[in-house]
């Protein structure tokens, strides 16, 4: 049976190659899909238009954290009680998608947050653990919370969550922005285990090493300029 009450929401820049395959699955499982094509210079949004999934576009390329809140907002729209994040290159797998909406109807939890490190992260390369390791230490410590994975694109909010989180920062550093919302507006998260699947595809789209750094430091820029 199709969930109703639940809108995915997938960010999408240059996916052409998968994008649709994503999509097609995500709605076998769930009847809202919210795509917002981040200013693609591929076909990504002809892609995404040959399916059901609502589609917003970006008129420029914006960055993740910005498409997320856009599809945020606009599923906000809709009929739905929780919103679950979903990336587009095709790692994340449903069953943990639903298995964060089962916590959240439980009531106790406001947002429910994937972790590959309680979970299993197939083809994952060393350096990129040792990254993610690094970026875990640091996010914890600037933003009090206590999480074994803090750069997880896949996770799932109750509507106040959604109707309350204001994610102002365009790109990928939006994933610590959001540690940092959660414990200020005091929020009630768990983690729960996620499989991260590392295709050939999406290791050669992966976050690089710099990429890693800049939000290090626009992180701190930030803790120092408040």
């Amino acid at each position: 049976m199709v969930i109703k009450d639940v809108a995915v929401i997938i960010p999408v820049y240059n996916e052409a190659k998968v994008v649709r395959g994503v999509i097609e699955r995500v709605l076998k499982e769930f009847k809202y899909v919210v795509c917002v094509n981040d200013g693609s210079k591929d076909s990504s949004s002809e892609e995404i238009g040959k399916t059901d999934a609502y589609l917003v576009e970006h008129p420029i390329n914006m960055g993740q954290g910005a498409a997320l809140q856009t599809g945020i907002e606009f599923a906000r729209t809709l009929p739905v009680e929780y919103f679950v994040t979903f990336d587009a290159d095709g790692q994340h797998r449903l069953q943990d998608a639903q298995a964060m909406v089962k916590e959240l109807r439980k009531g106790k939890w406001d947002i429910i947050l994937g972790s590959r490190f309680l979970g299993s992260a197939p083809g994952i390369k060393t350096s990129k653990v040792v990254i993610l390791k690094l970026a875990i230490r640091f996010s914890n410590i600037t933003s009090g919370l206590k999480l074994t994975d803090t750069h997880n694109g896949l996770r799932a909010l109750n509507r106040h969550v959604a109707e309350t989180m204001q994610i102002t920062l365009p790109d990928m550093a939006h994933a610590s922005e959001m540690l940092e919302i959660i414990a200020k507006n005091k929020y009630k998260y768990k983690e729960i285990p996620v499989t991260i699947e590392y295709t050939d595809y999406s290791k050669a789209k992966g976050q690089s090493v710099i990429n890693a750094i800049n939000i290090g430091f626009d992180t701190l820029l930030r803790k120092i300029t408040k």
